[in-house]
């Protein structure tokens, strides 16, 4: 019994008590332990036993409450429970740390070794970093609701991975986000009512079949970011709650422990409790090998019950600054990502400084702000011109990623394209507007499924998404907009590179609220983007725009041209800059402007005859020594002879 981990355990200081706790496979048996401190008695029963709990009775081996035993008969993929004498008599309980479980109805813990699998991702992960100057754009997934086989059954991880990966990847995106896939009982809540922290859900596939998905994942180039839970769990008696007849995992009190989803609060300022979920986040990371965490509902650690009205919750935050400190100690490359709806300050600051530790927000401020404008009427637009320009605003307080999540296409709310204003045609100009703003605007991204293709009815997870709308005309030119919109900004260094830097974005006009028009750009050293958007049904044969380099520009991207189903009012030759004063630019640019067009520009900066004799200059010198050389050594090699 390792009792150092022990006691890091009840320190609160453990990211690795799964290698303590649960069902572990040794040379003469299984050993089964649990941590229950106030239980009378725990024996584990199983397969192995014949669910006799008088064979499986566990040993106490630490006096604060941990209980262990060793069964030779148990072996791998056997089903077992515990079973808990309290207060009030026997319970059966689901292992905490159990790593695999039965499928509803049923719950029964299930063993098995995720240490095993032989991983072929050493290129990958020995590149990962946090990747705050790389491209990110997420794919979030919900496994049971993207695809289902001709009968109507879930696919299986193996499934997934012959075709959501391809999928991804020609789409452009750089990770796959999977809602929660631990073990949870109603398939309603998407995995975020969970029993079973530690346990894959049986759903799906096995263990071997999830870490066999992101290794596939790994080996064609896509991150994998997992949906973590660490405010609440489930209700259902045979889980975390009144664990062994006490409040083991919950708040004592029940104004605290009951959450507003109906599920319990984890108490926060329990030490063992932050054990159990920093050792639950490093799990998913150690043993599945995912690239991040994306945390759930966080504005519920910062403020009791997620309200402000009543305070933050110190023990709460005190626990979220450990767990990311630990986490990024161990896990240098791992990104934590915060879904926070609070304006709570230095969410994605260093813990040194008193921040949170998280490395990206959810900016849901400028989803807010970003969807409600897009609902408006255009005549109306002008009144709410800084609905768009806000975000900039704030936006270098923290690193926020731009979400347009599976929060925003469900109960009620009407999928992204079906929030736009208008006709059905305006729907999808818009939404390629909207998509073009979201793609060339500072911040990673993460879109929902189905938002690529322009999905038109709301998320339900009883169903796979609705495919057959690709052979619209009208959906399959979106997406492929979609698509050549997510190239240009994976394979353009100056839309990601500098997305947490001043440098890397310049309003060109951000007050010409009258005729609803945004420009401004994007650069890095590689390039310069200048990007127009125009949020009314108006067209313009010659508009006019200050640009910060005298030059060419070439129209690279026009949501309005014809193979995107647009009127094909582009620019199609490369423009040159003239020589006029607008705003603080000294060149301007006269453009055709589409209604509804989001347009990129890329410029082709001049060089300048200084430049240019300095390039020249140095060749001179470089040839001048490469001539030196050649002769130094021709001489010294005739002296040698």
């Amino acid at each position: 019994m390792n009792y150092d981990l022990i006691n890091s355990f009840f320190s609160g200081h453990c990211i690795d008590a799964y290698q303590l706790f649960g069902a572990h496979l040794e040379e003469t048996g299984v050993r089964f332990t649990v941590y229950a401190p106030n239980a009378k008695n725990v024996q584990v029963a199983g397969d192995f036993n014949g669910w006799n709990g008088n064979c499986g009775w566990m040993e106490k081996v630490d006096y604060r409450g941990v209980w262990s035993t060793l069964i030779p008969e148990a072996k791998e993929f056997q089903v077992y429970k515990y079973r808990i004498e309290t207060g009030n008599g026997w319970v059966e309980k689901a292992d905490p740390y159990a790593t695999y479980s039965e499928l509803r109805p049923k719950w029964g813990s299930i063993i098995v070794n995720t240490a095993n699998y032989q991983w072929t991702d050493k290129e990958w992960t020995e590149q990962r970093t946090k990747n705050y100057d790389r491209p990110v754009s997420i794919y979030e997934v919900h496994a049971g609701g993207w695809k289902r086989d001709v009968l109507g059954n879930w696919y299986t991880y193996q499934k997934l991975e012959e075709e959501l990966i391809p999928y991804v990847k020609e789409h452009g995106f750089t990770h796959i986000e999977m809602m929660p896939l631990s073990a949870h009982p109603f398939d309603g809540s998407w995995g975020y009512q969970i029993f079973g922290f530690y346990s894959l859900t049986s759903r799906y596939g096995t263990v071997y079949d999830f870490q066999h998905f992101v290794d596939a994942c790994h080996n064609a180039g896509i991150g994998v970011i997992m949906d973590f839970v660490p405010v609440h769990f489930a209700s259902d008696a045979y889980g975390l709650v009144n664990f062994d007849g006490s409040h083991v995992y919950e708040y004592p009190n029940d104004a605290d422990a009951h959450s507003e989803w109906g599920s319990y609060n984890f108490d926060l300022w329990k030490e063992t409790t932050r054990s159990f979920l920093m050792s639950c986040a490093s799990f998913w990371v150690d043993r599945y090998h995912v690239d991040g965490l994306r945390m759930d509902a966080i504005s519920n650690i910062i403020y009791w019950q997620g309200n402000k009205n009543r305070g933050e919750n110190q023990g709460a935050l005190d626990f979220v600054r450990r767990m990311n400190y630990n986490l990024s100690k161990k896990y240098p490359f791992v990104m934590l990502i915060a879904e926070d709806s609070s304006d709570y300050p230095k969410v994605t600051h260093s813990t040194l400084d008193m921040g949170l530790g998280f490395d990206y927000k959810w900016d849901l401020g400028w989803m807010n702000d970003t969807l409600k404008y897009y609902k408006r009427d255009p005549i109306y637009r002008k009144y709410h011109h800084n609905d768009l320009t806000f975000s900039m605003a704030y936006f270098y307080s923290e690193r926020f990623l731009l979400p347009l999540s599976h929060d925003e296409v469900v109960h009620g709310k009407l999928s992204i394209i079906n929030k736009m204003w208008g006709s059905y045609e305006q729907k999808f100009a818009q939404c390629k507007n909207l998509f073009t703003y979201m793609m060339t605007h500072p911040g990673k991204k993460l879109n929902f499924m189905g938002n690529e293709f322009g999905h038109f009815r709301e998320f339900d997870e009883q169903k796979e998404l609705d495919w057959f709308l690709l052979k619209y005309p009208a959906h399959g030119a979106f997406e492929r907009s979609v698509v050549d919109l997510m190239k240009i900004y994976q394979y353009n260094s100056a839309f990601y590179k500098y997305d947490y830097d001043y440098r890397g974005f310049q309003w060109i006009d951000a007050d010409n609220g009258n005729q609803s028009v945004y420009s401004y750009y994007r650069e890095d050293e590689n390039g310069c983007f200048v990007v127009v958007l125009n949020m009314t049904p108006a067209s313009y044969e010659t508009f006019t725009i200050g640009v910060p380099y005298a030059g060419e520009y070439v129209e690279m991207y026009n949501t309005e041209k014809d193979i995107y189903n647009g009127c094909n009012m582009c620019n199609f030759k490369p423009i040159k800059s003239v020589k006029q004063q607008f705003k603080q630019f000294e060149n301007s640019l006269v453009l055709r402007l589409a209604p509804f067009a989001g347009i990129i520009f890329e410029c082709k900066k001049k060089k300048t005859r200084k430049t240019t004799k300095k390039k020249v200059d140095s060749e001179k010198v470089e040839k001048k020594v490469v001539k030196k050389t050649t002769k130094s050594t021709k001489k010294e090699a005739k002296a040698n002879k």
